[in-house]
This record gives structure tokens, C-alpha cells and sequence, in this order.
């Protein structure tokens, strides 16, 4: 899609004549399928490479377009947000050492946008989602300046008619709503395509749909969005809620996502456009000069534009690909699911596994639809998406675990689809070993990530949890080792020169006890003891604050003499209480403190209350900022002397 000048389909008779080409693409399909005039007998490899940009912080940066142009390298492009950016490899033949030379070559373009993000004094994170990516990221200021992006945003708006919503639970729960298509920049992927013979196609997109579950469960990289801890690969139901464009209905009409793993097996080549069509409304077109029934006749190749561009609105975690190079047609398999990182050697051993597994595609498993339920793969994906390496799997009716499957029935697979396409057999076993160390230990990115977050809770804040990860998972990736044997993260870690204390967002307190109006004091009271807190917002029915509690104000009350045993919340609370926006700086909190002489400030967005500051708060990041400035005298010192 992002090849072609698009624009919002809404002009009805530009709507109807591109209509009319896309259904002439799909025809012309079929016929290049019955007549065989795809290239044969040839199969490439390719990899988009997404990633992250970060300041000096660890936070997500805005100079993504200005180190693009600086890059001024073809194989890089842009992405929906500032802080991504992505390389596109080019194709290469599956030959002995391929996937070597794609190591290279990723590994020397991404040393070259190091060096030229490290001028801006940025870095690269390689990563499914981003831990320390927060929500003021996900602001328009964030989003790349392009006409593309914003008509992607505007029409998935547009269709579904409210806010863009997003509800995942895990070990934690995450529930917000938001106003922009920017959640969607919160993930990074590791997109690989393989390129089939035609009358190979329907037998091995049904096989990449069923290994799908396995090869993401040993490949999960994406537990945290947001300081939460949610599914092992977060980007699935993340990709799949941020551009969803279904409008709640009070029925139960079904409606399929247009981020999804499919509903069935296929039993033709155009089948799953047909049914793309079919199902998905058009949202963008294009100007087309030839149709390509036309040029078919004519003995030419048509470029099936119209195809091309509602495909590429349509995000199946497995999705048919249709190409032109050197002048030839040919057919690919994207997949779309794996995340970005945490290394180079963990993402092309990824590759080298699923290609190995999809040239090995076992005899039996050509009419998959005989010996393998649709819904047995679908649950497997979306199980290792929530459970990644702890899952069991659905396998030829057999329940097991997955470790199980891959050790004993896919790496071996893996390895004899590799010495049929002739790859060399030290690439072969260097590759395979990563997978089957990654498997034994059960140390995937995802399960790295969550015990190290786990641990660094205890001592540090969320915020700067979330900033010591990131820190910790780019120091790594530049040692090449990859993540299973990566060391565990520890609190000796810690750079208190990397963390930003900014703004009111970083260091509030988000997990909120409260009152309402109508609640006795005594209960307000029993429950301040129990949780041992000195400050208690009292909110209405709606969520919007009304008042607070303070120990202070209570002890004031039943001192005064005229306590009341049957009072409630808001006939002693402090009424209209001074409240600060989450963008507040917390400098201005804190001399808000100061002038109105109070020890709290809720903290209010879009009318609703979202977090509590305190006195408390204050002195641990004064005492912190003291510590850092101290810290960096000494250094400065260090390196004086």
C-alpha cells in the first residue's frame, strides 16, 4: 500500500470504476493461475526489519524523520510514528548461505542507523513493544508527518464512529480509550516473506497457518505496554485492537477483524482475496490506467494495482503477497507476527526455522484439512500469543506441551527442510541451535523481559522500571548474544542518569483507592488505616473527582468537638481540590505544593482522575534528583581529572 499514491475511497464514481479494477485483478489472478504464468521453480527470501528510536532517556524520540534523511539509504522507510523506522532487505534466493548474508547485511544497516541516531543522541531498541513507551507517545505530535498515515487514522475514525479503545487482560489489565490510530505505532515487527511456486501456494499457506502457534511461542517478545504486564506477545491483540473499524452493535452479528488469523483453511490461490473482498469495505484507491484483463490479453504482466492496494489494508498475521520482479509474476507468503528483536541472531534464527519448517512440509499435511481442525491452529496462536513458551498445543489430536512439540517433532522438521533447499549445513546447525537452546532454557524475550521487570518492581517505580528494562535490553542486543544467554536483569543496574524526571506522569501513583460522597467516615478512615495511606480523592458516580480526604482534615474534624458518628465523606472533605494535567511538569507541582501549602494534587485527564502526587512522592524524587546530581559531579570530576 505504501507504494502507491491512495487516497480515502469516498468519491462514489472513483469508488465504482476502482471497484471494477479490483474485480478484474481477482479474475486476472485466476487466470494466471489456470494458464501457469507465475515464475516457477524459484524460491526467495525477504525480511522487513521495524524498530525503535530512543533519546537519552529511554524514551521514545521524534527524530525519525530527520535521521531517515540523514540515513539517505533506500532500503530504509518510515513508519506511522516518529520514533520507528523500518529496512527493507532485498530479496534474496534461498541460497546455502542466505540467511547469513541477511544477518550481515541487517546488521550492517542497522550499525549505520546507529551511528547516524547516535549524532542526534538517540538509539535503536530492538523490540516487539517498547517498555518504557508511555502514553505521551502516543500524541499526534508522535505521528509521522505523512498524508498516508493520517488518512489511516481519519477513515478507521471515521468507520468506527467513536474513540479507538483498548482492553487487554493479563497478569495486569489495561483499559483506555484514545482519540488516535497511534496505539498501532506501539508495536514492531520482524516481517519474513517466502516466495512459492504456484501450484504449491494453497498447500503451504494452510501450513504456515497451522506452524504459526509453535513459531511464535518460541519467539515472543512483547509482554509489557505501558508499565503492565499483559499477554507474552502483547502486538497480537494490540495490532488487532488499534485498527480495528468495527462499530460496537447490541446483536451478535459476526464481523471479522482486519487484523486477524483467518477463519478456515484455503482450497484455491484467490480464495482468501475473494473472501478479503467480501468481507472488508474499501477504504483506499487509487488512480489505474490499464486494466489488467487488458494487459493479460495482450500477453503482458499485469501489476494487479487495485489488489495490491486493498491487500495491503487487510493485516493477516499470514497474508498472500503478489509481486512483479525482473519482470516476472510470482506469489509470496508474508509473515506478519513475529516482533522485532531482541537480537539479529534471534530474529534470522526465527526466519531460518519457519523457512525450514515450510520447505518441509510433510506429505500428509498437503490436505491439512484431513488431519488438522482449522480452529485447533487458530487456538494454538492465539494460546502461545497469551502463554508464549509455558503453552500446550493442539497437535494431530494430541494435547502437549510446546517445548514438547518444537524439540521433538518441529526443529528435526526444520533441519530437513533446510538440507533440501541446500543451505549450508554450519548456517543450518548455528541457526537451529539458537531455537532449540531458546526452547530447552524457556528463556524467550518475553519471559527475559517479565522477570526482569518483575524484579526491578520491587525497588523502583514503574517509570523507571520501565526505563532500566529498556536500557538493559540495549546493552545486550549490542553484545550479539542472543537471548538465551542473555544475563538476568538486576537492580545494581540501574543508571539514575538515564531517568527522566520530567512530568507528573512518571512518578504519580496510579493505583487509587477512593471514596465516594455518600461513604461514612469511619469506613474512610478503617480503610486508610488498613492500606496505610494518607490521602483518599472522593469521586462521584462518573468518575470525576469532587473532594479529598487528608489524615490532617479527619484528625481536625473529630478533634473539633462537633463529630458527627453517621458523617459521610463529603461533609468533611477538602471541596474543589487544586488538580494537575499528567503533563505537568514536576517542578510546577511541586511549587504548587509549596504556594497552597497542601501534601497532594490528584491528577486529572480529560476530566477524570487518573493519579495521585504527594508530598511523599516529591521528596523521593528530590532525594533521587540529589543522588543524580551528585552522581554526575563526581563524573564530571572523574573525567576532569
Amino acid at each position: 500500500m505504501g507504494q502507491h499514491q491512495i487516497r480515502i475511497a469516498e468519491n462514489s464514481e472513483e469508488r465504482k470504476i476502482f471497484l471494477r479494477h479490483l474485480l478484474h485483478d481477482v479474475h486476472a489472478l485466476d487466470k494466471m493461475v489456470e494458464n501457469n504464468r507465475f515464475e516457477k521453480g524459484v524460491s526467495r527470501v525477504g525480511v522487513e526489519q521495524e524498530f525503535f528510536i530512543v533519546d537519552k532517556h529511554y524514551k521514545p524520540s521524534r527524530n525519525g524523520p530527520e535521521i531517515l534523511a540523514a540515513l539517505n539509504d533506500a532500503h530504509f522507510t518510515s513508519e506511522l510514528a516518529r520514533y520507528n523506522l523500518e529496512i527493507n532487505l532485498e530479496p534474496l534466493h534461498l541460497n546455502p548461505t542466505c540467511f547469513s548474508e541477511i544477518e550481515s547485511e541487517l546488521r550492517r544497516l542497522l550499525h549505520k542507523a546507529d551511528q547516524i541516531a547516535s549524532s542526534f543522541d538517540d538509539t535503536l531498541i530492538l523490540t516487539g513493544i517498547l517498555p518504557s513507551i508511555d502514553l505521551r507517545a502516543v500524541e499526534m505530535e508522535y505521528m509521522t508527518p505523512n498524508p498516508r498515515y493520517q488518512a489511516l487514522g481519519e477513515i478507521v475514525r471515521r468507520l468506527r464512529g467513536q474513540d479507538f479503545e483498548l482492553y487487554i487482560s493479563g497478569v495486569d489489565e489495561l483499559m483506555l480509550a484514545h482519540s488516535n490510530i497511534l496505539f498501532e505505532a506501539c508495536n514492531t515487527s520482524f516481517q519474513m516473506h517466502l516466495q512459492t511456486d504456484v501450484n504449491e501456494f494453497v498447500d503451504l499457506y494452510n501450513w504456515a497457518q497451522a506452524i504459526s502457534g509453535p513459531v511464535l511461542a518460541v519467539s515472543t517478545n512483547s509482554p509489557l505496554l505501558f508499565g503492565r504486564e499483559l499477554w507474552n506477545e502483547t502486538r497480537i491483540t494490540l495490532f488487532q485492537q488499534s485498527v480495528d473499524m468495527r462499530r460496537r452493535l447490541r446483536h451478535l452479528r459476526e464481523r471479522q477483524q482486519r487484523v486477524s488469523f483467518g477463519h478456515k483453511w484455503i482450497r484455491t490461490v484467490s480464495e482468501v482475496y475473494k473472501d478479503d473482498i467480501s468481507r472488508y469495505p474499501l477504504i483506499f484507491m487509487s488512480d489505474i490506467s490499464n486494466d489488467s484483463l487488458d494487459v493479460l490479453a495482450r500477453g503482458d504482466v499485469p501489476d494487479l494495482k487495485a489488489l495490491c492496494i486493498h491487500n495491503g489494508t487487510i493485516w493477516k498475521w499470514n497474508r498472500p503477497c503478489y509481486g512483479i520482479l525482473n519482470g516476472q509474476p510470482h506469489l509470496r507468503i508474508e509473515n506478519r507476527y513475529l516482533p522485532s528483536g531482541p537480537t539479529v541472531i534471534d530474529e534470522v534464527a526465527n526466519l531460518a526455522f519457519w523457512v525450514g519448517l515450510m520447505k518441509a512440509l510433510p506429505e500428509s499435511y498437503k490436505d491439512i484439512w484431513k488431519i488438522m481442525d482449522f480452529e485447533d491452529a487458530k487456538e494454538n496462536f492465539y494460546k502461545a500469543a497469551r502463554t508464549g513458551i509455558q503453552t500446550m498445543m493442539t497437535w494431530e489430536g494430541n494435547s502437549m506441551p510446546v517445548q514438547k512439540l518444537i524439540l521433538d517433532i518441529l526443529l528435526p522438521l526444520a533441519k530437513e527442510g533446510l538440507e533440501k533447499s541446500n543451505i549450508n549445513n554450519d548456517d543450518s546447525n548455528r541457526y537451529l541451535s539458537v531455537i532449540e537452546e531458546r526452547t530447552q532454557s524457556g528463556k524467550t524475550g518475553s519471559r527475559w523481559m517479565i522477570n526482569g521487570f518483575r524484579t526491578l518492581k520491587k525497588k523502583l517505580g514503574r517509570d523507571e522500571a520501565m526505563v532500566t528494562l529498556t536500557s538493559a535490553i540495549h546493552k545486550r542486543r549490542v553484545t550479539g548474544q542472543p537471548i538465551h544467554s542473555w544475563p538476568d536483569v538486576s537492580l545494581t543496574e540501574k543508571d539514575l542518569l538515564n531517568i527522566k524526571y520530567d512530568v507528573v506522569s512518571t512518578i504519580m501513583t496510579t493505583d487509587l483507592i477512593t471514596a465516594q460522597a455518600y461513604d461514612p467516615v469511619e469506613l474512610v478512615i478503617t480503610i486508610m488505616e488498613w492500606r496505610n495511606i494518607r490521602h483518599i480523592p472522593v469521586e462521584d458516580g462518573h468518575g470525576n473527582i469532587t473532594g479529598i480526604l487528608t489524615r490532617k482534615r479527619i484528625a481536625n474534624y473529630l478533634s473539633s468537638g462537633q463529630s458527627d458518628a453517621y458523617a459521610t465523606a463529603q461533609d468533611i472533605m477538602i471541596r474543589d481540590p487544586v488538580c494537575i494535567d499528567p503533563s505537568c511538569s514536576i517542578s510546577e507541582a511541586m511549587h504548587i505544593m509549596l504556594d497552597r501549602n497542601i501534601s497532594c494534587l490528584p491528577v486529572i485527564h480529560n476530566g477524570q482522575l487518573i493519579g495521585l502526587l504527594t508530598d511523599t512522592d516529591m521528596y523521593v524524587v528530590h532525594e533521587k534528583l540529589k543522588s543524580m546530581e551528585m552522581e554526575s559531579r563526581a563524573m564530571n570530576s572523574l573525567s576532569s581529572g
